[in-house]
């Protein structure tokens, strides 16, 4: 009932994901990021415990194949679980257990991978690699197209109604992290709409907490 890509930028150190499903506010309980360490995507029958858990384990200095395989030696109920990571050289690793709903399948490759389950068709995270490898821009550019494709090459099963992005940078606190929690039209769109609005005054928002003596205004009432 999820599909996902969970990447790095090489060039800027930024990690992030990109997530859409069935049930609402997916992003809300899958997806994780942490500046410096890495990005993970825990679902299927989701234990949002496990994101953070696969993030400590890499801080602590695990890559990403060592992180899920130490959670998926501990943590209950893994059987039922989806859990994909990146760690901060790139390297990926992917746990799914028996009990994973419906066509499941997973693609990893430079600097990306991407899961799903109950799927409409077994080559959606392949596509959604594909698509991150070759588009250019911002992290959050690429993972956009990334769902996209995810999208177009059938999504999930039945129809999605929640979709979100989350991005990490140098700051302790995400840069992007947006969500379309519920709709009955086309939340992945929805998303995409967001992200639009929300790119140019990124790095504002970031001045703003740094240093909101240079931080420009956007006409907010009592903000000029």
């Amino acid at each position: 009932m999820t599909f996902s890509v969970v990447a790095r930028c090489a060039e800027t150190g930024m990690f992030g994901v990109a997530i859409s499903s069935s049930s609402p506010a997916v992003a809300a309980r899958c997806a994780f990021a942490r500046a410096g360490v890495g990005a993970v995507a825990s679902q299927n029958i989701t234990d949002p415990a496990l994101g953070p858990a696969t993030l400590d384990a890499m801080q602590a200095g695990e890559g990403a194949q060592a992180a899920i395989a130490r959670v998926r030696d501990t943590a209950p109920f893994m059987d039922y679980r989806q859990l994909l990571a990146i760690d901060v050289q790139g390297g990926t690793a992917i746990h799914s257990g028996r009990h994973a709903l419906g066509i499941w399948s997973d693609a990893a490759g430079r600097d990306a991978i991407a899961a799903g389950n109950l799927l409409a068709s077994d080559r959606v995270p392949q596509a959604m690699v594909d698509a991150f490898e070759t588009a250019p821009g911002h992290l959050g550019d690429r993972l956009m197209v990334a769902l996209q494709a995810g999208l177009a090459a059938g999504g999930e099963a039945g129809p999605v109604h929640s979709a979100g992005m989350l991005v990490c940078d140098a700051a302790s606190w995400p840069v992007v992290d947006l969500r379309c929690d519920w709709t009955t039209a086309c939340p992945i769109e929805t998303l995409a709409q967001a992200w639009q609005v929300y790119r140019p005054q990124m790095a504002a928002y970031v001045q703003r907490a740094l240093d909101p003596r240079a931080a420009p205004s956007y006409g907010v009432p009592g903000n000029e």
